[in-house]
Formats: C-alpha cells, structure tokens, sequence
C-alpha cells in the first residue's frame, strides 16, 4: 500500500527498523486507507535523541524568535487548516465541520502560547537585603512527551505542544495508532514556519513507544489524555522513572436541568453535546438530570430533535451534509451497541434506538446513531461507565440536592453543566460540585486557551491542567537567583564577613 505514515525526527521523516505496521480504517468505509509504522525501543530512542540534540539550542533562543516562529505557524494553520480537517475525517470519521472546529479550538492555544514573553516574566526585588538583590526566572524542562487519543487527533496535541514549544522544550509527540497523520502534517508545518530540526517530532507506535516515553531518562515530562486506567498507569509509570506528570482521564459528564430552565435550549444543547463528534469525547453529555416536574417534556423534546439529525459520511468531497459521522473502529462501535444491550436488558426505557439508524453512507462503516435512555439508574452499566459513543442517559430526580449528590457521588470530576434561569441557584451550584470545570446554561464548558483544561478525582493524575497559566507553569522550572555586588570602597577592614548579610 502507498500510503506510509511514518515517524518523525531531525525535521525528515522516516520508516523506522522495527518493520511493524498497523492499518489505518476509514470508518465511514470500513476500508484500510493506510498503515502506520508501529516504534521499536530503537525507532523511539531516535526520536528521543533527535529531540535532545535540538533542545539546549531551542531553549537558549530568543524569546522573540521563538514568538516569530509560533506566528508563522498560527498563520500557516489557519490558511491550511481545511487539509488537516480532510485528514481527520478520514481517519477518525467526524464531519469535516466538527474537525475545523477542533482545530480552531486547537488554534486557540498556539494564539495564547504567541504570548509567551509575557508568560515567562519572572519578579524582580532590588535591595532585598543590603547590597543584594534577588530575581526569578522559568526555564524549560528540555524533552517533553506527549501521548494524544484518538478522539481530538489535532486539538488535544494543540493543548500542549504550542506552549511547550513556546516555553524552550522539545517535544516528542505519540498520537493514536488509528489516526497518526494529522500529528505527521503538523510536522511539516512546524518546518514551514521555520522551527529548527529535532524541536517538534512524532513517533507512532503503540504501547511499546508509550513506555519508551514514559521510561526514557532523557524525557523530563509527559502529558497524557486518553481514559482513566492508562492515565493511573502513565502518571505511575512516569511518576516512577522521575518524571513531571499530567494526566487526564475519563468523565461521566452530567447536565443538571431544573423546572425552571429554558427547556428548548436545555434540549438543543443536550443533542448538540451527547451526540456531536458521535459521543466520543470526555466532555460531552453522558447522563442528563432532570429535576422533576420536567422530565417527560425534556425527554420528548429531545427525542424529537433526534430524528432531524443526518447520520452519514460527512467528508469534504460529499458535501459535508452530515451532522453525525461513524464511530472510528468497528470494535468501538461494537462495545458502544454492547452497552445499549445492556441498559435495554437492565430496564432502562430505550426511547431511541441508534441500533437500526439510516446512514447516508457506505453501509460498511461504523455506524451507531443517536441513542436516548430514559429512567436510568444509578447502578446500570449505562450510568457507571464511560461509554465514549452516542449514548445519552437520563436520570429523574426530585431536587436540586439530590442532583448535586448524583455528581458529588461519581468517581469522575471532569465536567459538568446546569441549566436554569435562576442566578442563585447556578452560583449554588458552582460552589457546590466537585467538578474541575462547569457551564452555566454552556453544555460543553470546555475553557478558553488562557484558562486552564482539566478535571478533578479520578479525571486527573497529577497537579497541574492543560494550556493557560498552569501549562506554562508545567513545562517550565522556576529558578530563584540572588545577587550581590560588593562597592569596593565599602569593603570591610580585613575583607571577610563571617556573619548574616546586614538588613541596614
């Protein structure tokens, strides 16, 4: 097969010793489109070294150069972005318009990270004690790793690798062995805009580059996002070998709907949110909370807007007419339908069933449509475990409080959403749960490049978010310096000083 995606080093790419190669599926098709190279310890120590030769000289280069090269490549993604969204929906399967959002939230961050000179000033006291003077400053880390999912093949790189890059660091990308060639075009873009060699670099592989990453002496920090088991397994394993860690796992994001709420823009958002990119990210709506007397009209009105939506392949070159693509592997489709069976079987009332959806598309793909739960509890596979597909779950409960100990009560602390037209009740409400990022009549709150991404309990291993302050912050190293110089006309008889420095 022609097309090869291979790893990345020292600005070229190249096919590695390993011999090992995955396919990569179109799922609208369920056709092989390419094969990956799959790293060997010997392809992912080339990565690594090529990343340790560029990074003292990348770390000693100006600010303002580092800042002109993050502008070349916010100016080269935004003329070029329509390829990369190609690139996506090809390989992950949502509509070409949901892959140019993603980039476009991806954008963000690089346009926060241009910021860096700024981002990076330290503090400064002069005179601290006689004579002496101390400042600050935040070097960078060196080799940094980051292991990317499949469900945001752009987005979730863009998180980290501007404002790493920004900060001095050189990165080693390891994205999803089911869609690797957006991290490779993103490659190539970085040597458009003039960024040395060896600075940004892509190993492909599996979970033998993973722990090449995570075991390496030479790599200094790792940034994950994928779910909670492999995000516990990377923070230890990193953890373990000296590493500075993020780690961001899985959600059971709840939307909380009380009597009062607008009940139109509660369910537009509950479609746009559980069902938009399929279901397959840790922010979308999972379980729905309906705060009784509102639960049959909510569900309803729901139900309804689901029949308007057009499942189908939703690539460029048809048109992109489709609202909803396939999931990205029939694996994955096949245990999203498993957890419908299940939650059928377990007494939920299946309200729609995305079992037996129309496509417009290749009969062949992945393809799992809208699917509406109604009366679900709390101890049904539906409620407890991530689906990660187009599954909405919908729980009654009598109150408010109620509510807030369904969410208090979830392992996850990922996200979370209310909908009202009562302010008090909404600033209760962000006082009250134990979630790390929460809308106010927003059903996905995921936050603006300047703040930080990032959940709480078991939705994060580690201390630190991704992007804003807290991303510069980890990709960097404080560093104290004090400093004295001695007026030789005030040098002591003897010229020694055996005691504290004088606070004159």
């Amino acid at each position: 097969m022609s097309n090869l995606i291979t790893h990345w080093a020292d600005g070229a790419a190249f096919a590695g010793e390993a011999d090992l190669w995955a396919d990569v599926t179109n799922p609208a098709t369920g056709r092989v489109s390419g094969r990956v190279a799959l790293a060997s310890r010997a392809d992912a120590d080339r990565v690594i070294a090529s990343a340790m030769k560029a990074a003292p000289a990348w770390g000693r280069t100006s600010l303002a150069r580092r800042t002109q090269v993050l502008f070349a490549f916010r100016e080269l993604l935004n003329a070029r972005k329509d390829e990369l969204a190609v690139l996506i929906t090809a390989e992950h399967g949502k509509v070409h318009s949901d892959a140019l959002g993603e980039i476009s939230r991806g954008q963000e961050v690089v346009e926060f990270a241009c910021g860096i000179a700024h981002l990076l000033k330290g503090g400064h006291s002069e005179g601290a004690s006689t004579g002496i003077d101390v400042h600050s400053k935040r070097d960078p880390l060196g080799v940094v790793g980051i292991i990317s999912p499949f469900n945001f093949p752009a987005m979730v790189p863009m998180w980290f690798f501007p404002v790493a890059i920004a900060a001095g660091n050189a990165v080693v990308l390891k994205p999803s062995e089911k869609d690797p060639s957006a991290a490779l075009w993103i490659a190539n873009l970085w040597k458009e805009a003039g960024l040395p060699d060896g600075v940004f670099n892509v190993l492909q592989g599996d979970k033998v580059a993973v722990d090449a990453l995570l075991e390496s002496p030479d790599v200094a920090a790792i940034s994950f996002v994928g779910s909670t088991p492999i995000a516990e397994y990377v923070y230890e394993s990193a953890s373990r070998h000296g590493k500075r860690v993020q780690a961001l796992g899985g959600a059971k994001k709840h939307m909380v709907v009380l009597p009062d709420a607008d009940l139109d823009l509660a369910a537009d958002a509950a479609v746009n949110a559980g069902y938009g990119s399929a279901g397959e990210r840790c922010m979308a709506i999972s379980v729905l909370v309906a705060v009784e007397p509102i639960a049959d009209d909510l569900v309803a009105r729901i139900a309804d807007r689901t029949a308007t939506l057009r499942i189908g392949d939703g690539s460029k070159e048809r048109g992109d007419v489709s609202d909803m693509g396939p999931l990205v592997t029939r694996a994955h489709r096949d245990s999203v339908a498993g957890f419908i069976d299940s939650g059928e079987a377990a007494g939920a009332k299946l309200v729609v069933d995305g079992r037996s959806v129309k496509v417009d598309g290749d009969q062949a793909g992945f393809w799992l449509g809208p699917t509406l739960f109604d009366h679900v509890t709390t101890d049904m596979d539906i409620y407890t475990e991530e689906i990660f597909g187009p599954v909405l779950s919908v729980v009654r409960v009598a109150t408010y409080d109620e509510a807030v100990a369904l969410i208090n009560a979830n392992e996850y602390g990922n996200g979370t959403a209310i909908f009202t037209n009562d302010g008090g009740a909404a600033r209760r409400f962000e006082q009250d749960v134990e979630v790390g990022m929460i809308g106010v009549n927003v059903p996905v709150p995921v936050p603006v490049a300047y703040y930080s991404f990032g959940g709480w309990k078991r939705s994060l291993f580690g201390d630190t978010h991704a992007h804003g302050t807290e991303g510069v912050h980890f990709f960097t190293r404080g560093k104290v310096v004090t400093t004295r110089w001695i007026n030789p006309a005030a040098r002591p008889a003897g010229g020694l000083e055996l005691g504290f420095p004088r606070n004159d």
